[in-house]
């Protein structure tokens, strides 16, 4: 029997969007998985969408936090629950084409591979390519994935049985990027990156990212409260963060040709 893959899929207000995020996952030609949502008190329709789901498919699970916790809560309460050989990620705005599972597990068995990655496309808040294809890295060291985070958490998988559960630190934001640092550091072994995209990212207007204060705010949270870094070192990581992201991995988007 292949082995199972956990999907884990935090979940806030995603009404507008979880309903195609799911879809993606029942469209998956690799069958062996189970889907954990975990609603983070959601004020919308998000948990009426996603119980008509869970109600047609038994490896569905819907969970509820009793209060607004954030990401990395939700994220580590799906994860302590799962049953899987592996465990993905997968936001609740974000989708997967359908080879996605398929090609990942099949890479990783073949590669003797711990934690898995790919390259994905852009979309935006409709769905509409913005053209942009954001390629992974072949492969890659835990000492350049603390330069930046070359992991789009939405391509990301572990290897549990060989590297236990690996949980999210409690930050609101970055959190995944410190779980990607953990599980490679565990690994003792490089990331691999799949060259092909097998996801898509939805660019929202309100994304982080879009936000460059924000952005170098929260990116040295991650080296002084995530990694416990002293001050000095985490300016000093900051001064690498910040060659990295703005004059190497800015080179990964490609434009994709329109035909």
């Amino acid at each position: 029997m292949k082995p199972l893959v956990s999907i884990i899929t935090p979940m806030y207000n995603s009404e507008a969007f979880i309903s195609e995020t799911i879809s993606s996952v029942l469209n998956q030609t690799y069958t062996n998985w189970e889907l954990i949502l975990i609603d983070d008190c959601s004020t919308d329709n998000t948990i009426a969408v996603a119980s008509t789901f869970q109600l047609k498919n038994k490896n569905i699970h819907l969970l509820k936090n009793t209060k607004n916790a954030g990401a990395a809560i939700s994220r580590n309460k799906g994860i302590n629950v799962a049953n899987g050989d592996y465990i993905a990620f997968l936001d609740a705005d974000d989708l997967w084409k359908p080879i996605k599972l398929e090609t990942q597990i099949c890479f990783m068995q073949t590669h003797n591979c711990d934690v898995c990655y790919s390259s994905y496309e852009q979309i935006n808040d409709k769905g509409k390519p913005l053209n942009k294809f954001v390629k992974a890295l072949p492969i890659l060291s835990y000492s350049r994935l603390l330069k930046s985070n070359y992991i789009g958490n939405l391509t990301g998988i572990y290897n549990t049985k060989v590297l236990g559960k690996i949980n999210a630190p409690n930050l609101r934001k970055r959190q995944d990027w410190l779980l990607w640092l953990k599980a490679v550091e565990v690994s003792r072994k490089p990331a691999q990156g799949i060259q092909e995209s097998l996801a898509y990212y939805r660019v929202r207007k309100n994304a982080m990212s879009s936000n460059k204060i924000n952005l170098l705010k929260h990116n040295y949270n991650v080296y002084r409260k995530g990694l416990s870094f002293s001050t000095p070192k985490s300016i000093y990581f900051m001064f690498q963060f910040l060659f990295e992201h703005f004059l190497v991995k800015s080179k990964q988007v490609k434009t994709i040709n329109k035909k």
